[in-house]
């Protein structure tokens, strides 16, 4: 009897836990539509399988991935460190370290790698490995989490704030919250003014800029969309969803070569985490319970190219839970495919598709 009475009292407090103790989302209700099966279009294939990793073992999580004019490979690790490697993939020492989480990587004209760094906001760093910020905030709301970012034809720096209320650590609070928390702004390195062209974006996240600087697209990670901001001509400063009820969670989005954006596809969509959406409180309650009692992604390598209207031309995957994923960022340098990974340690490339 005594062990009948301790257990029905665990259960109660575990029970008064979960509900009565204080929980940082205030989620709302969403419906999102029936996700889209992986036929078709998005069948399963193992294009991915033949990837060649880079750096195995140098550390965890090059989120992004970028090649400078001389074919020099740049991973960003969950460290802080800016990784250069050689064309051949040889380990050519650390480049520059953060003291943050650099995520997204892009070089000017000029040779500077500018990074979108979670923690420490827009920086830039010259050949030397010397570090400058750029911008933490606008306005004077700090940026939460500073995600992606990619340089216009005209120098122009366009950037992504995931979320302004929750910071890299807390990243699934944004999901389970769904609120629209994210920005998308530019940098102009020559005047230094920040401009917020977006806000009330669904964890805003790929910025990638039209090589003629028209428009930008950019993914909203929880929205499971893909949008394009205009940056010329009559829709000028308009936005429109050009992709939408993707087969997974779109990461970062880049710009390729023949018309094709490239988005990584951190991983392909959950049952359990869409069956909860139109449920708030049971919301509240699941994110209190250990992580293995959540929904969780799947390791799934998973990559799409888009035209500029959002049509699917490629479809690149590997299912096998030993592939190379999550896949974060996607970026194309001379017909080859680099990939980034937010806990992969090492990055991975491989050829283009025709």
């Amino acid at each position: 009897m005594m062990i009948i009475r301790y257990g029905v009292g665990l259960i109660f407090l575990m029970v008064l836990y979960l509900i009565a103790w204080p929980v940082p989302i205030d989620p709302v209700t969403w419906q999102p539509p029936p996700a889209p099966t992986l036929e078709g279009q998005y069948a399963v294939n193992d294009y991915l399988a033949a990837v060649e990793i880079i750096g195995k073992d140098d550390g965890i999580g090059p989120e992004d991935v970028d090649v400078d004019d001389e074919g020099r490979i740049y991973g960003a690790y969950e460290d802080g460190r800016i990784i250069r490697y050689s064309a051949s993939g040889e380990n050519l020492g650390v480049f520059a370290d953060t003291k943050g989480r650099p995520l997204g990587l892009d070089f000017d004209s000029a040779g500077n790698l500018i990074i979108a760094d979670a923690v420490r906001g827009l920086l830039s760093v010259n050949k030397d490995g010397l570090i400058r910020t750029l911008a933490t905030e606008i306005d004077g709301i700090p940026f939460g989490f500073t995600d992606d970012v990619d340089i216009g034809p005209d120098g122009m720096i366009y950037f992504s704030d995931a979320s302004e209320k929750f910071g890299i650590h807390d990243y699934r609070a944004d999901l389970f919250e769904h609120r629209p928390h994210g920005k998308i702004l530019s940098y102009d390195p020559v005047s230094e003014k920040l401009t917020l062209l977006l806000d009330g974006l669904y964890f805003a996240n790929g910025v990638a800029v039209d090589p003629n600087g028209q428009f930008l697209l950019f993914n909203e990670t929880y929205d499971y969309s893909v949008s394009k901001y205009w940056l010329q001509g009559p829709k000028t400063g308009s936005r429109e969803k050009i992709f939408t009820n993707m087969p997974g969670f779109p990461d970062g989005i880049s710009t390729g070569s023949k018309g094709i954006f490239w988005i990584a596809m951190y991983t392909p969509r959950n049952a359990d985490a869409d069956a909860l959406a139109p449920k708030p409180f049971l919301r509240k309650i699941v994110f209190r319970l250990p992580l293995f009692m959540q929904p969780a992604p799947v390791r799934h390598g998973f990559v799409l190219g888009i035209d500029g209207n959002g049509n699917v031309i490629h479809n690149l995957q590997d299912p096998d839970l030993e592939s190379y994923s999550p896949i974060t960022s996607v970026e194309e340098e001379n017909g080859v495919l680099y990939l980034g990974s937010l806990i992969y340690p090492g990055l991975a490339r491989i050829k283009r598709p025709q």
